[in-house]
Formats: structure tokens, C-alpha cells, sequence
């Protein structure tokens, strides 16, 4: 059975905050894994901009790029180009931070890696409602 595009966009953005309650849960710890967290922080905004994407309707090719998956939604919402450098910020953590050549991320740049995931999940959730509303 083929589902709608709203149980997609909705299967997709569940899929990212299980990474971000992964990080979160981390993050508190005596002695978080900086590296893990700041993976599952990209993952989730990965898995974010691509619900976002097929909200949006804009075809997109499998990518860990944070910063090309935005540059693909402003085609349709320009606002969200604002997000592309933080997004790029994110990109390292996808593959690198999974060996052990990549430095471990500090505790405050990791931090700062849990606001942009943040920042995006704000931003791409008030858009989603916003339109959804608009639509009814």
C-alpha cells in the first residue's frame, strides 16, 4: 500500500527526532560521546531536510550534503537558505566523525551542533504546520 506524502514527511521527521533523542539523551551524561552525538545531530537534520524536501515536492539524490539538501528546498522556499552554512557545519559529522582519523568534537562545539539541529527542527516543523494550516 503506498502511503500519502504527509504520512512520509510525518515517517521521516519521527525517524530524525529518535536521532535527536538519541543525542539528547548523550549529551547528559557524566562523559558524552561528543562524536556520537554530533553524528545522530546530522542524521536527524538529514533526515529533516529530506521530509522537508518531499513536503516540498523537490526531487532530490541520496546525499549526506546538509548544505546541498538546502540549496535543493530554497527552489521553493528561499527562506531556508539562511540555514545553508549552518547546515554545512553538519556535513562533516555524517561519515568522518565515524573513524577514528576525525578529532573528537568538543563539548562546546558539540553543544553548538545540538542548537542547529535545533534551529532546523524549529524551522522546518513551523513551516510544515504553517502550510498544512494555510491548506485546510
Amino acid at each position: 500500500m503506498k502511503k500519502n506524502k504527509i504520512d512520509i514527511v510525518k515517517a521521516w521527521l519521527n525517524k530524525a527526532d529518535r536521532d535527536l533523542i538519541v543525542a539528547n539523551r548523550e549529551i547528559n551524561l557524566d562523559e558524552p560521546l561528543t562524536d556520537i552525538i554530533c553524528f545522530h545531530a546530522q542524521q536527524a537534520v538529514e533526515k529533516m531536510m529530506k521530509a522537508y524536501l518531499i513536503f516540498l515536492e523537490v526531487e532530490f539524490h541520496k546525499t549526506h550534503d546538509i548544505e546541498d539538501l538546502v540549496v535543493q528546498a530554497a527552489k521553493k522556499d528561499l527562506e531556508i537558505i539562511k540555514l545553508k552554512d549552518k547546515g554545512a557545519e553538519l556535513t562533516p559529522y555524517a561519515v568522518e566523525s565515524r573513524y577514528p582519523e576525525f578529532s573528537e568534537p568538543s563539548l562546546s562545539d558539540t553543544k553548538i551542533v545540538l542548537e542547529i539541529a535545533k534551529e532546523f527542527k524549529d524551522y522546518i516543523n513551523n513551516y510544515i504546520k504553517n502550510k498544512t494550516i494555510k491548506e485546510k
